[in-house]
């Protein structure tokens, strides 16, 4: 093992004391008591009634071995088993991101064939590659609504489930508000009080002394315990693998809920406070011949001065009404107020050779209002010999963006990749490109979607035939205040119609054949910086999905393969520097995935994703007929956990994630090498005095391995992001 750039500190004495006396979580405590009556501490699934969506049925039930569940929300259609859509969908469950110690959604992500994890332009957003489409975070769907999330990072204390719908969705979710969701979406559900009362501390440290003490707090009252509570808090402090780079998060949430025999309510509220200082930043490759080696995984070219501070205030109300016992009304309605304020310094490297470049001073503020909310109708009948599920919704999603920002792009400092140079915060120069206020950001965008979408889902041949048919009418109304002054600029306000064909055919027990064809409907991307047209909106335009598929259910063990082709317009800035829609991205690809418990005491999790992605009608020789940026021929993921025989109560667990090399430019000339990263973990739970108490170790990227993990994250953009150092976490959870 290469055990180069090893700088792991030691944890003080107290975080020690700290991490050793901590709690279990929620739901390992039900799972591992229920499975200590059953001689073994195996989480096993655990009976909540309580539902993150206020629904009668609640949460699908974990599949085999925990990590992910048999199903999950499919939009407008509700929950349902995987096994019975037209879809590719994993539900990654809270005992995986507990046992994972995941801290974010890209985390628990990291577990997915079909993703890759990538990060924003020119800040520090986390985003998703999905089926080689970027999907931004701020179009991350809480409790089924858009735009309620914090929209740079999500903290993993936030959820109870992870859920991937794989594919376009504008029928499923609506439009998502950020233009993307092309290649899947995913789906946040909030934490509800379980059945029994928690009383849970938790404590854990992580390389670079960063030290995490949460706590987490549910009771359930009233009759039949109709009522339930549940508090998260948690704080996270310190310096990360990276050297000089200081992360802090600071988060309060409060979910709660009501059960009655027709009706059912579900309120959530919480506050994020994300703060990050001399984070490393991304590197511009725009120019070269080659793409310059990675350098030191724990390497940080951040200058001192640089930060970026993102505060959240979000909640959401659900509910949902049996008018009989066929009808159900429901309703939701959600709220975001954020502020951001960032001084960067992105690297852009001038010679590959070298690693020599350039820096300069980009500053901006952001201020996010959004309101959303739905209402809809679902219900079941009868014709003939066929069983219909209707579903009927409406929304809304109304967002205010305030911007400015000082772009000093002229005033630039050499520095180098492998060698950094820092500086002391310079001054603007008389050359900066000011728009608006920082201390007082100026309206600058508003967006208005609306829609209408009617569903139904066909049964027949005693369920073993599904056909699921719906238009969406979705609505599109955009106004640009590009010029920072308050005076329109752009605005459009467009109509679409959005449809869907699903087919689910179940010849055998266990075996389900499926097929859809679905559209994405997206607003129009903004002409990047130093294009002729800056801060334009382009038209929106529509992407058309074709997918078939497999799935196989072995009781305990589940394989899905699927083969889809997508097609998008592109968005490149053309040989007169204008930032327009020219060509077609096409990607077409192959999955492969498993997941559940192949013997007992040895789970699994993890596949394989083929890409054949292609730029099409570009009128661009350089790029006609090239591969997209950033998307790789293959990626696979996989890993094990295994409950070892000879001691209960301790589990081991593996993971590999590998992915091809991937161009950085449109024209193929920029190479950036594959790689593979080792994941390892083990914890250990056991009773102390009537307390279960577990304590888990993880080590991700073992072996300590400099690899570029993205290329690009926006359209056209091939910028690079360094991978990971060797992060060791360690962490304890009691229940008192």
């Amino acid at each position: 093992m290469n055990m180069r750039g090893y700088r792991m500190k030691l944890a003080p004495k107290k975080t020690v004391i700290a991490v050793m006396l901590a709690c279990a979580s929620a739901q390992a405590f039900a799972e591992e008591k229920q499975a200590e009556k059953e001689g073994t501490v195996e989480l096993e699934e655990v009976k909540v009634n309580a539902s993150a969506d206020a629904n009668a049925k609640g949460l699908m039930k974990p599949y085999a071995g925990g990590q992910v569940a048999k199903g999950g929300r499919v939009g407008v259609l509700g929950n349902k088993d995987a096994m019975d859509t037209p879809f590719s969908i994993n539900a990654y469950t809270n005992a995986l991101i507990q046992n994972q110690q995941a801290r974010s959604v890209g985390d628990v992500l990291l577990n997915d064939p079909s993703v890759r994890v990538a990060r924003g332009f020119g800040n520090f957003q986390e985003s998703y590659f999905i089926r080689g489409f970027i999907l931004n975070s701020d179009s991350v769907s809480y409790n089924g609504l858009y735009g309620l999330l914090p929209r740079q990072y999500i903290a993993a204390e936030l959820f109870e489930r992870v859920e991937v719908l794989r594919g376009a969705s504008t029928f499923l979710n609506g439009m998502s508000p950020g233009g993307d969701a092309i290649g899947g979406s995913i789906s946040l559900l909030p934490k509800r009080a379980p059945n029994d009362p928690l009383n849970l501390f938790t404590a854990g440290w992580s390389s670079g002394n960063q030290q995490l003490y949460s706590a987490d707090v549910a009771r359930r009252f009233g009759p039949d315990d109709s009522a339930g509570i549940r508090l998260n808090v948690s704080r996270r402090d310190g310096g990360t693998a990276i050297d000089k780079e200081h992360a802090e998060v600071d988060l309060v949430s409060l979910g709660l809920d009501w059960r009655g025999e027709k009706l059912r309510l579900s309120a959530d509220i919480g506050y994020q406070d994300n703060k990050l200082k001399q984070t490393r930043t991304n590197v511009v490759i725009d120019g070269l011949t080659s793409v310059p080696r990675a350098p030191r995984s724990d390497s940080n070219w951040a200058q001192p001065w640089s930060y970026s501070n993102e505060r959240d205030t979000f909640g959401s109300l659900r509910g949902e009404y049996d008018l009989n016992d066929k009808v159900t009304a429901y309703f939701a309605g959600g709220f975001r107020e954020s502020d951001e304020a960032n001084s960067l310094a992105n690297l852009t490297v001038t010679n590959s050779a070298t690693g020599a470049g350039n820096i300069y001073r980009f500053d901006n503020a952001r201020e996010d209002s959004v309101r959303t909310g739905e209402v809809g109708l679902k219900g079941s009948f009868e014709t003939s010999n066929i069983s219909h599920d209707v579903a009927l919704n409406a929304n809304i999603y109304h967002a205010d963006t305030k911007n400015a920002f000082v772009f000093d792009g002229g005033n630039t400092f050499a520095t180098n990749l492998y060698s950094p140079i820092y500086y002391d915060r310079p001054n603007y120069s008389p050359g900066a490109f000011i728009r608006g206020s920082l201390s007082n950001p100026i309206k600058t965008r508003t967006t208005l979607l609306r829609s209408v979408a009617l569903g139904d889902t066909l049964s027949m041949v005693d369920n073993q035939l599904l056909v699921t048919l719906g238009l969406r009418h979705q609505q599109l109304n955009i106004t640009e205040f590009g010029n920072y002054d308050g005076v329109v600029t752009n605005s459009y306000d467009k109509s679409k119609l959005s449809p869907v064909l699903g087919i689910v055919a179940k010849p055998w027990q266990g075996v389900s054949l499926y097929a859809n064809y679905i559209e994405g409907l997206q607003p129009g991307d903004s002409a990047t910086f130093g294009s002729s047209n800056f801060g334009q909106q382009l038209a929106p335009f529509e992407s058309k999905q074709k997918e078939a598929g497999a799935k196989f259910d072995f009781g305990k063990l589940r394989v899905t393969t699927a083969y889809f082709t997508t097609e998008k317009p592109l968005s490149v800035v053309n040989a007169a520097n204008v930032f327009v829609q020219q060509g077609d991205a096409k990607h077409q690809g192959f999955e492969l995935m498993a997941y559940g418990e192949v013997i007992t005491g040895l789970r699994v999790l993890g596949g394989v994703t083929w890409f054949d992605t292609e730029q099409k009608n570009t009128t661009n020789p350089n790029s006609e007929g090239n591969k997209t940026i950033g998307i790789p021929d293959k990626q696979a993921n996989f890993g094990v956990e295994w409950d070892v025989p000879l001691l209960t109560g301790l589990t081991i667990d593996s993971r590999v994630i590998a992915t091809d090399s991937v161009y950085a430019d449109a024209a193929n000339a920029l190479r950036v090498p594959g790689w593979t990263r080792l994941d390892i973990g083990a914890r250990y739970a056991t009773d102390i005095k009537g307390h279960l108490v577990t304590v888990r170790g993880r080590i991700d990227n073992v072996t300590d391995r400099d690899y570029w993990a993205s290329s690009g994250g926006f359209p056209g953009n091939g910028y690079l992001v360094l991978g990971a150092p060797r992060t060791i976490t360690v962490s304890a959870q009691l229940d008192f």
